[in-house]
């Protein structure tokens, strides 16, 4: 065999090995992020079933009052803004809010440590309380995160799973699910819907635009 051609072999070789080195190490450090993220859902679930009601907050912790299913979650991380799930699915997770810089989550975990798959967090100009929350997550493709969302584009999986429950630090809620579509961003000289640009529907002509969008 040539000396180019041995070497083009070995080359190959190298990003065969490199590549697969990576992947590895993406799948290893996606089980462990999703591992801490169950920890904090088991967290949730028990102290659901221990106590469902509302309780005091701790002086200075925040809001006047907790769900204090989310109490001791607050307690360790303050940019908890309630948690988002869909029964029966992988999506099952704390939802964060940093109104000073949304996207401060998007390749963090709730511990603040670097995460490939990030957290969920309310997006800019929305707030947890508020007529419109936008939350985004990452599409993942082993199906955390919102991984699973893309299943809504099956009738039979829609009608399944019709209830998103998102709980906010003093409220619950449980949202029917009225339609799902793909987007993406758009630049400013396409056409397109641009549901991210209606972060407050409380003005009725506001809400006729996006549902007609």
């Amino acid at each position: 065999m040539p000396l180019w051609q041995r070497c083009a072999l070995w080359g190959c070789l190298a990003i065969f090995f490199v590549s697969g080195g990576l992947l590895v190490r993406d799948l290893l450090r996606s089980e462990k992020e999703q591992a801490a993220n169950q920890q904090l859902a088991g967290q949730v679930q028990a102290a659901r079933q221990a106590a469902p009601a509302l309780a005091p907050a701790a002086s200075g912790s925040g809001p006047s009052e907790l769900l204090q299913k989310y109490q001791e979650l607050h307690l360790q991380n303050a940019d908890l803004a309630g948690w988002l799930s869909i029964e029966d699915t992988p999506l099952d997770y704390p939802v964060m809010y940093t109104p000073q810089e949304p996207e401060y989550y998007l390749r963090r975990a709730f511990d603040g440590s670097y995460a490939i798959s990030g957290t969920p967090f309310v997006g800019a100009g929305c707030k947890p309380d508020g007529s419109h929350v936008i939350i985004y997550g990452h599409n993942m493709s082993n199906e955390t995160m919102f991984g699973s969302l893309k299943n809504y584009a099956r009738l039979e999986y829609a009608l399944q799973h019709p209830v998103v429950r998102f709980d906010t630090l003093e409220a619950e809620g449980e949202y029917q699910v009225l339609a799902a579509f793909y987007s993406r961003i758009y630049a400013p000289q396409e056409q397109g819907f641009r549901y991210y640009d209606y972060t407050d529907l409380s003005e009725r002509e506001q809400f006729e635009e996006y549902l007609q969008g």
